[in-house]
C-alpha cells in the first residue's frame, strides 16, 4: 500500500515535478509551478489527466477555454486535449496530478520546467512500458 498525505508531500515538495507512484494504468506526480510560471502548453494524446490544486492561484488553459483555479479546485484534461495552466499568483501553485496512462519515467524528479522540457526532448523521461 502506499500512502500520501497528498497536501503535505505536494506542499514539500520545491520540484518543478516530482513522480510519486506509478502502476500499470495511473501515475502519481506532485508539481510546484512559481510565481509567473507555467506548465507549458502540451498535449497528451492518448492520456487522460487530473489536477488537484494544492495552494496558489491560476489560469487553466485547456482546448480554448480558459478559467480561473484555486486550492481546493480540480480539472479534467481528457487525452487529445491542449492545455496548459499559468500561475497567477505571488506564491507558487503546488498541485498533484493523475496520469491515466503514465506520462512520466518511473521515479522521474524535474527541478525546473527547463530541466523537464530538456530531459522530455532528449527522450529522458518516457513511462515504463510494463
Amino acid at each position: 500500500m502506499e500512502h500520501y498525505t497528498i497536501a503535505t508531500t505536494a506542499e514539500s515538495s520545491p520540484d518543478f515535478r516530482r513522480v510519486l507512484w506509478t502502476g500499470r494504468h495511473t501515475q502519481l506526480v506532485v508539481m510546484t509551478i512559481p510565481p509567473g510560471g507555467e506548465i507549458g502548453e502540451e498535449v497528451h494524446e492518448d492520456t487522460d489527466q487530473i489536477l488537484s490544486f494544492v495552494s496558489g492561484t491560476a489560469e487553466a488553459r485547456v482546448d480554448g477555454e480558459t478559467r480561473a483555479v484555486a486550492a481546493g479546485d480540480l480539472v479534467v484534461v481528457p487525452a487529445g486535449r491542449r492545455h496548459n495552466f499559468v500561475n497567477t499568483g505571488p506564491n507558487p501553485l503546488v498541485l498533484y496530478t493523475v496520469y491515466g496512462p503514465p506520462e512520466h519515467a518511473d521515479q522521474a524528479v524535474h527541478h525546473t520546467r527547463e530541466e523537464a522540457d530538456a530531459l522530455e526532448a532528449a527522450g529522458r523521461d518516457e513511462p515504463p512500458t510494463s
